[in-house]
């Protein structure tokens, strides 16, 4: 299997062990996680990895159609499920991140040392959103695959009485991808979109709303389904989106306008599968993705008159 869909089972196997920094991982201890994930992976999606043939998924299916026990299939997993994804892990297009949450010891160790890195970013209550955000980016890479396009040009829709992700394969109908909340997750770092309080996706009591930026009434107005675009949507704690001091039907500031560009523009830049989405939807180059969102802005104001924006109660830090 090679990257990037190997990054996502090494990513979920390593929050599943959650190691503290500085500890050795054998690779016999992450290849139980990491082959299980492929597996489950493969009953969905058969087309995992960019080579016609691979040993280590042939060996996933086995397991699968219980011709394999789960002991050889970790055997596998040690012998050929890391040749490429532990070198590949930190490069995101051709470059390779300055971040490291792990250094390759297999050489010296036989596994993988954990960094400051990786505890700070498991740390807090938000390493419960993390496997579903994983889970979520892995959706999408393996639909492109299915649909037969290259990473990161699936086109995704939002379909608002699901609340999913959707794309349209080659017969013109609807294929769902992943939960519309973990997707977007990820620039949020957990928190509200307009107060910056803390949100979960998967719990009950924090779980957020997933709201229209610019309110859903304007698609009755004239400015038609892209109301329901990929660049539109934000989480929202339920306060924000339908308390009493709530967003309602209201425009949200140009603060916050400016907070929706930010979000666009990392999403479009740091290689996410839904780069290409947000780009059919608002455009080719910066300056035209700029003059989109002012001009929705001023066209918003002028229909629905009033603005928004609730008071900040946690910490500004994105």
């Amino acid at each position: 299997m090679s990257p990037p869909t190997s990054k996502f089972a090494l990513a979920k196997a390593l929050l599943d062990l959650n190691p503290a920094a500085g500890s050795v991982i054998p690779l016999e201890e992450i290849a139980v996680p990491f082959a299980l994930h492929v597996a489950a992976h493969l009953k969905d999606a058969d087309k995992q990895g960019t080579s016609a043939r691979s040993q280590f998924l042939d060996a996933c299916r086995q397991f699968n159609a219980g011709q394999l026990t789960q002991t050889k299939l970790v055997e596998r997993a040690i012998r050929l499920g890391f040749n490429n994804v532990l070198d590949a892990f930190h490069v995101v297009g051709a470059i390779e991140t300055p971040v490291r949450f792990f250094l390759d010891e297999r050489r010296a160790q036989a596994g993988i040392r954990m960094t400051e890195e990786f505890a700070r970013l498991t740390s807090g209550t938000q390493v419960l959103n993390l496997p579903a955000e994983v889970e979520a980016r892995w959706r999408l890479v393996e639909t492109a695959r299915e649909l037969g396009v290259a990473r990161g040009l699936v086109s995704v829709a939002y379909d608002p009485s699901s609340e999913a992700l959707f794309a349209i394969d080659h017969t013109r109908r609807r294929q769902s991808v992943t939960s519309s909340r973990s997707a977007l997750n990820g620039y949020q770092k957990g928190r509200c979109f307009y107060c910056v309080t803390e949100i979960h996706v998967e719990s009950n009591a924090t779980r957020p709303d997933v709201d229209h930026f610019f309110p859903h009434a304007l698609k009755q107005t004239g400015f038609g389904p892209l109301v329901d675009g990929v660049w539109n949507l934000v989480l929202a704690c339920r306060e924000c989106n339908r308390g009493v001091k709530g967003k309602a039907a209201r425009v949200p500031t140009l603060r916050l306008l400016e907070r929706l560009w930010r979000r666009n523009e990392y999403l479009i830049s740091s290689h996410h599968p839904l780069s290409l989405t947000l780009r059919q939807q608002t455009g080719s180059t910066e300056q035209h993705r700029r003059a989109f969102l002012n001009d929705w802005h001023s066209r918003a104001r002028a229909q629905l008159l009033h603005q928004w924006e609730p008071e900040h109660i946690g910490p500004d830090v994105f």
